[in-house]
């Protein structure tokens, strides 16, 4: 069962400094996510919210796929494809798929000005491993889907400090 885990950081870029270790630890085996986002709350308290996959991208695609299909029975491969993309990239930005749009914003709200977090959906994870190599970012757990025996033990492995 995938798990969401929220690490909160002291400043504005840690949380995307984060992003390419976990993308080494994805192609190690040692993390398997299945949606992520970074957000980062400004100085003036505005959020900048990252996604690991756009939505309406993905939209655009299919429906420019599908659309161009649709064209070509009618003879307008071209206008079908260009309806399609339209249409899938409407349907993609109103879409909300992994990690809720609303909970990102509503928890982003609630970081300080001047830091970032990162949302977490593990599906996966060799957790010892992971958690070392996390350390050095120096992650404060903002939330979690853990049970309260799970989080607690999280809390306390993040704080443990890296044997040299």
């Amino acid at each position: 069962m995938a798990e969401l885990i929220v690490l909160g950081f002291k400043d504005m870029t840690r949380a995307d400094e984060v992003v390419p270790e976990l993308q080494a630890m994805h192609g190690e085996g040692l993390i398997e996510l299945a949606d992520w986002a970074r957000v980062i709350r400004r100085p003036d308290s505005k959020l900048e919210v990252r996604q690991a996959t756009s939505t309406t991208g993905a939209g655009a695609a299919g429906g420019a796929l599908f659309g161009g299909l649709i064209g070509l029975l009618f003879l307008m491969p071209l206008a079908g494809a260009v309806v399609g993309a339209a249409t899938g990239a409407l349907v993609g930005h109103f879409s909300d798929y992994g990690i809720s749009d609303k909970f990102i914003k509503e928890v982003g709200a609630q970081i300080s000005p001047g830091t970032s977090a990162l949302f977490l959906y593990v599906a996966q994870m060799t957790e010892d491993k992971v958690i070392d190599r996390l350390k050095r970012f120096e992650p404060t757990l903002i939330r979690t889907s853990l049970s309260e025996e799970a989080e607690s033990r999280l809390r306390s492995e993040m704080q443990t400090p890296t044997a040299a």
